[in-house]
């Protein structure tokens, strides 16, 4: 299996290149090119509103801030698996509809279906990245693995 699955358009656009390059740095575990792709001042909402990932529902913003989301919840994942099944990608934005399946290290998975926003400067640096998602729904997918 593929660790990204594309069933969706793919005409050139700054913000679906954007999503494409998160992706990609996600999949190789390079949190500083990761980074590089968001404009200082960045707002990550993963998920939008309060969560057990963010009970303030303020999201993260700025490189710091993500760089720490990255720590406490891309990096603990052992393996991610992408995919997206539609895009949309117009004026400064694009919405994938994605879903994310991810092993953590004692081999349990979760699948996370979601619409993830990403909104770029004229740079084509990440505004926004804005990840709609049940965290409750997700959970319920836990699978553990057979002992």
């Amino acid at each position: 299996m593929e660790a990204v699955t594309w069933d969706a358009p793919d005409a050139d656009h700054p913000a679906r290149r954007a999503s494409r390059a998160s992706m990609a740095a996600v999949l190789a575990e390079d949190k500083d090119a990761w980074l590089k792709l968001f404009a200082p001042d960045v707002l990550l909402e993963d998920p939008v509103g309060p969560s057990f990932m963010d009970p303030s529902g303020e999201g993260h913003r700025g490189h710091e801030s993500i760089g720490k989301f990255w720590d406490d919840n891309i990096a603990t994942v052992a393996e991610f698996r992408f995919h997206i099944r539609d895009s949309f990608a117009n004026g400064d934005s694009c919405a994938n509809v994605t879903t994310i399946t991810t092993t953590m290290g004692d081999g349990s998975k979760v699948t996370i279906d979601c619409i993830l926003i990403y909104r770029v400067d004229d740079a084509g640096l990440v505004t926004s990245m804005r990840a709609h998602w049940e965290p409750d729904r997700a959970l319920a997918t836990m699978k553990k693995p057979a002992t």
